[in-house]
């Protein structure tokens, strides 16, 4: 496979002024971008905090750190933008001496600019190595996963990250093609994928290998369990008043990020089998979103990427 070129960037944010207008931005606050990407979160919440709001964007992956640094330059240090895992952000805070902040807000979409870019393996749509490492420091890549995880595994996970009714089929095609040669690129497991997935109108609408790739990126990312640990930290990370908005493009992510949202609002949050109430029995934050907030027509329109985008805010009580 031949060399490919860097991608020129094209990133368009999702549901943008409606995540800065929750994070209620005001000069002198400071805020978090925990997961920067193209960084139009992170430059609106700049404009709006000014002129001396500060902010800390976040991502794992370094191109993204070296082109939002360079976009955001002219806002001098009133931007700080870090690579790291967002759910190691209160380490993060600590070290810039930040125990608390005024808002969070992550996008957990990938970028259009990792995207678009075939040597990041993430799209089927171009021929690119099997890859999907949002952070180049990983070791474990999808190519790694297709060819060398029994069938029965690797069923299991293209039918509980991807929520794809035919992984088992899907797998024993992997499982009887990789005997031949092992998989390299996109394209050739996407068009595997493709010849086993009965035509409905769901694959009309969709790629037949959009689940599966998910599955993978899921997979390789450990995006559920990095979640998971930001979500259960974030809270802590908050000022009284302070407010969260969470940007989601799958059920898998919309489910945690529901469920913890929930359960802070509860007056109680005690496990069912405890008869008395042990948590105070208060709230401890309000829900700012009771349903989720999803893209207008205009702006899928204009990004169809944008179509499967639910956000979510909620406000830490004191």
């Amino acid at each position: 496979m031949k060399d490919l070129p860097a991608p020129t960037s094209g990133h368009c944010p999702v549901l943008m002024k409606e995540a800065v207008g929750f994070l209620r931005c005001r000069p002198g606050g400071r805020y978090v971008d925990a997961t920067v990407g193209g960084g139009g979160y992170a430059e609106a919440i700049l404009q709006a905090s000014a002129p001396d709001g500060l902010l800390l964007g976040v991502d794992w992956d370094q191109e993204a750190v070296d082109r939002v640094r360079r976009r955001l330059a002219p806002y001098g240090r009133r931007a700080i933008i870090e690579r790291a895992s967002f759910d190691a952000l209160g380490d993060l805070l600590a070290w810039h001496g930040w125990p608390a902040v005024d808002g969070i807000v992550a996008d957990l979409g990938v970028s259009s600019d990792q995207l678009d870019d075939p040597r990041r393996g993430l799209s089927f749509l171009e021929e690119g190595p099997l890859d999907m490492r949002l952070d180049q420091r990983q070791s474990v890549t999808a190519a790694q996963l297709v060819n060398t995880l029994p069938e029965d595994d690797l069923a299991s996970l293209i039918r509980d990250l991807g929520e794809e009714r035919f992984a088992r089929r899907i797998a024993a095609a992997v499982a009887a093609r990789r005997r031949e040669r092992p998989f390299e690129t996109t394209t050739d497991l996407a068009q595997v994928v493709a010849a086993v997935v009965p035509q409905s109108a769901d694959t009309r609408r969709i790629h037949p290998a959009t689940r599966t790739f998910l599955a993978l990126r899921l997979a390789v990312n450990r995006e559920l369990e990095v979640l998971e640990r930001f979500l259960d930290s974030v809270l802590g990370l908050l000022k009284p008043g302070g407010r969260l908005v969470v940007v989601t493009f799958h059920s898998l992510e919309d489910r945690l990020v529901k469920r913890a949202f929930q359960r802070w609002a509860q007056s109680c949050r005690c496990p069912a089998h405890i008869p008395v109430c042990r948590c105070e029995g208060r709230p401890l934050a309000r829900l700012l979103t009771r349903k989720p907030i999803r893209p207008g027509d205009e702006e899928t329109a204009r990004n169809p990427r944008a179509r499967s985008a639910k956000l979510r805010a909620m406000e830490k009580l004191s």
